[in-house]
């Protein structure tokens, strides 16, 4: 039999019999012939066109796409992997544990890696970002609890520090952060009020005759939640309430706006709980239990002045206000501005997260062998078509996404460095956009990936259970995906509207700028039918697709947004155009990882890895546009027959990834240890007698 393409040769044929356009009469009794008496394809067909597919498939060099993915920060993160799976193998965290036991062992890992394995986070922090994220992937990898436990500590209650306060507050804080002995926590989110920060409820009310602030909880629904580090370790917080200055006119106070402050919760030598301080545990969780969330009540709870952390806005110590900034809303945009780096670690992270539980699902498909022709050994379970469906665009994804979050850590890394307000707006348009878009996309492929692994993927032994309960949260932590979704729609309009009014744009939406005319003109009805591979794996055909539909999307949001707000008004245009807004803003974000995508496999100099990555890009574009083809066939963008290829490739694609998948997952450099599933190992000799001597045979 001679090997073609076999999930587009039936498609070829098709068009064969369609060449000659003045007979459509015999065309149409053909294609009637094909529908009532379908080809017959049996399992041996199936083999071996298998077989062909599997003779055609790319030579992959796993180490040379390995060291062209994994950075220049892969030695710290042996370093870990040493430490805590050879050195101190009694930090690991087993299966089964206790909150109270995980809490403690996690505090134990963090003062293990600090003060015996010699890795200090906190610089990295202030000097090297992309170094600290490193750390960050591989401390989560050993422990999810543990790599949270530690974001509490040195990116959010130590970062709050360095970027929020001044040269005082350096100076006073920045060892004992450092070195563990000022463990802390970042008091923001409320019962009542989370995504909404400039809603909280908690007051500092400056006293000028005691040159104090006094930190005081007005109601239960100001009760700071879910505090890490809280409930049990932290000795300080930084709590986010709002500064209340004394007047002479009849208010009496003047509200700041929301600002951070330093608060001691317990005594540094006897860690009681310090007086005017109520915490209280906010107990077992769906997962990351190894992190002790508490509630934090201040009555009346009297701090220095100094403990203002003044960089955005200070008090005199005749209580006058000062700040280099004019608004109140320009001072919160500040704070939370300097606080996108919890955005940038979650993305990052959520990565390295669904490169885990991709690694174990795809490992497990290719060792577990189920059914096959009769008489015939029964073959692979990635080897069936509905199994490459749910995982070969997901390992696109994956794919992807590391190329994208990897771009959003340098992004960071020079915007620390820099300063420079361009790159500040990039980088919080980035980490919004793909915080949101891949924690949501991920805590989805964990349910596949378990399902994948059938019954196996259901033992906690094999992670899946806990991958999935811990990572959920990343949904929720640093603004809620929704609410970031909102803000990246939000941001898209304003930078419409500047298009016609001939300012400026963000770095993220160039292509709104170059070339959103031609984007918004009605579609090419030449290539609107072009249905050729080349030109369906063209990354201009494949980028200005997914470009197109940005642009699209956002006009006509903008136009619906104008309608309704002649009679709901701005708010009530907004909640009614809601999902058309959150479409929108995937859209755009599914655009921008697609172009770094795109940039990172024309960037690699490697022929045969740059080959093995432009396979693994069109899937992860041609699958987008497949999972949208309706928004594309509305506007006549893609013709029927054109969408009919798009699937017929998108399909074969995942057919041609399968075949190079054991190379594709081996290039995450996962060590067995840092995957900890049996059913996930390297060596296929190896995974079913771990497995069965976990159960004790």
């Amino acid at each position: 039999m001679e090997c073609r393409n076999p999930t587009l040769q039936s498609s070829n044929s098709s068009n064969q019999t369609a060449e000659d356009d003045d007979q459509p009469t015999t065309r149409r009794i053909q294609r009637l012939q094909l529908h009532l008496n379908p080809p017959v394809v049996s399992r041996e067909n199936v083999l071996e066109l298998l077989s062909c597919a599997a003779k055609a498939k790319l030579s992959v060099n796993t180490q040379q796409l390995s060291d062209y993915m994994r950075g220049k920060h892969r030695d710290i993160q042996e370093r870990i992997f040493d430490y805590y799976f050879k050195s101190r193998p009694d930090l690991q965290t087993p299966v089964e544990i206790s909150m109270d036991e995980h809490r403690e062992l996690c505090m134990r890992q963090l003062l293990g890696l600090v003060r015996e394995a010699g890795i200090r986070p906190f610089g990295y922090v202030a000097d090297d970002p992309a170094m600290y994220f490193a750390v960050a992937e591989a401390v989560g990898s050993v422990d999810m609890s543990l790599g949270i436990k530690m974001g509490v500590q040195y990116s959010l209650w130590g970062g709050s520090v360095l970027n929020l306060g001044t040269k005082k507050h350096r100076d006073k804080y920045y060892e004992g952060i450092d070195n563990l002995e000022y463990t802390g926590c970042f008091a923001m989110t409320e019962l009542h009020h989370g995504s909404n920060v400039q809603g909280l409820q908690t007051v500092a009310t400056f006293d000028p005759l005691t040159d104090e602030f006094i930190i005081d909880t007005p109601n239960d629904g100001a009760i700071k939640w879910w505090i890490g580090n809280a409930a049990v370790h932290g000795k300080f917080a930084t709590v986010f309430a709002k500064l209340m200055l004394p007047t002479h006119d009849t208010k009496g106070v003047s509200d700041m706006g929301v600002h951070a402050f330093i608060v001691p919760i317990r005594d540094l030598k006897t860690h009681r709980t310090l007086p005017g301080i109520e915490i209280h545990d906010c107990g077992h969780k769906v997962g990351l239990n190894g992190v002790d969330n508490g509630a934090l009540r201040f009555r009346s709870v009297r701090i220095p002045r100094d403990n203002l952390l003044n960089r955005f806005g200070d008090v005199s110590r005749d209580g006058k206000y000062s700040s280099p900034l004019p608004s109140i809303n320009k001072r919160f945009a500040a704070t939370l501005g300097e606080l996108v780096g919890g955005r940038v670690a979650l993305a990052y992270s959520s990565v390295g997260v669904l490169k885990v539980a991709s690694t174990i699902a795809i490992r497990y498909s290719l060792l577990r062998h189920q059914f096959g022709p009769p008489k015939q050994p029964e073959v692979s379970i990635l080897d069936y078509q509905s199994h490459q469906h749910k995982l070969m665009p997901m390992l696109a994804s994956t794919y992807a996404f590391h190329f994208s979050t990897l771009y959003l850590v340098e992004k960071y890394s020079e915007m620390k460095k820099s300063h420079d307000e361009e790159v500040v707006g990039d980088v919080h348009a980035l980490s919004t956009g793909l915080k949101a878009y891949v924690t949501s996309y991920t805590a989805k492929s964990l349910s596949i990936c378990r399902e994948s692994c059938g019954g196996h993927g259901y033992a906690a032994v094999n992670r899946f259970g806990s991958l999935r309960n811990d990572h959920d949260i990343f949904q929720t932590f640093e603004g809620d995906n929704t609410v970031l979704l909102q803000q990246v729609a939000g941001d898209l309009l304003k930078q419409y509207q500047q298009k016609f009014q001939g300012g400026t744009l963000a770095v993220t939406w160039n292509y709104l700028r170059e070339s959103m005319n031609s984007y918004l003109s009605q579609p090419n009805p030449v290539t609107a039918r072009w249905e050729s591979e080349d030109h369906l794996r063209d990354p201009n055909f494949q980028l200005d697709a997914f470009r197109y539909r940005t642009s699209r999307l956002l006009q006509s949001v903008a136009v619906r947004l104008r309608k309704h707000s002649k009679n709901l008004g701005s708010f009530g245009a907004w909640n009614r155009c809601l999902n058309h807004l959150l479409t929108l803003a995937e859209s755009h974000i599914e655009s921008v990882i697609l172009a770094r995508f795109i940039q990172s496999v024309q960037s690699c100099p490697d022929p045969s890895t740059r080959a093995a990555l432009k396979l693994v890009c069109d899937l992860y574009a041609l699958d987008r546009i497949w999972n949208d083809i309706g928004t594309y066939r509305n506007v006549d963008y893609v013709a029927p027959n054109k969408a009919k290829a798009i699937h017929k490739l998108a399909e074969y694609l995942s057919f041609q990834v399968r075949n190079i998948a054991k190379e594709l997952v081996d290039a995450f450099d996962l060590p067995d240890e840092v995957t900890r599933a049996p059913i996930g190992m390297q060596s296929t000799a190896e995974a079913y007698s771990q497995y069965t001597q976990y159960v004790g045979f």
